[in-house]
């Protein structure tokens, strides 16, 4: 049985990855071994990175009971060839004055939350001291007072 998995980008070029795992650049193969969703990100400069959740089905014929039969008993090598295409958009660029004028903007956002007061806590002082003073260390025991009298 051989499984293989063949992404391709418009732009060709770009930088692949399945699993967060490199694996080359477009038009590019890979062989795999599960079925399932796979997590491939494609990368290129002057491009939005491209992130895509790709689930690749499993055939009929890989099912419980019906895989021991075709991967045993059907001659011959079956060759599972699933091959995904991607557009990537070109990078926008921001102008700097813009993007200036947006983080002023959440700065000035953030000042005027008002900030939550801490809650209250423990006191770790001693009853009727002043907080924020740890109490008195224990006077020391008696002479003679051990663990076995």
């Amino acid at each position: 049985m051989q499984r293989r998995l063949t992404i391709r980008s418009n732009p060709p070029g770009a930088l692949v990855y399945v699993d967060d795992y490199p694996i080359g650049t477009t038009p590019v193969s890979t062989s795999f071994v599960y079925y399932g969703t796979r997590k491939i990100r494609l990368v290129l400069s002057g491009y939005e990175t491209l992130e895509v959740l790709q689930p690749l089905p499993t055939p009929w014929y890989e099912y419980p009971v019906l895989d021991f039969i075709t991967e045993n008993l059907v001659p011959g090598e079956i060759r599972d060839e699933r091959a995904v295409d991607y557009a990537l958009k070109p990078q926008m660029i921001v102008p700097s004055q813009q993007l200036l004028s947006r983080a002023d903007n959440l700065r000035r956002g953030a000042i005027m939350q008002p900030v939550p007061a801490p809650p209250a806590g423990p006191s770790f002082g001693p009853p009727g001291g002043p907080p924020g003073q740890l109490p008195a260390s224990p006077p020391p025991p008696p002479p003679g007072a051990g663990l076995f009298n």
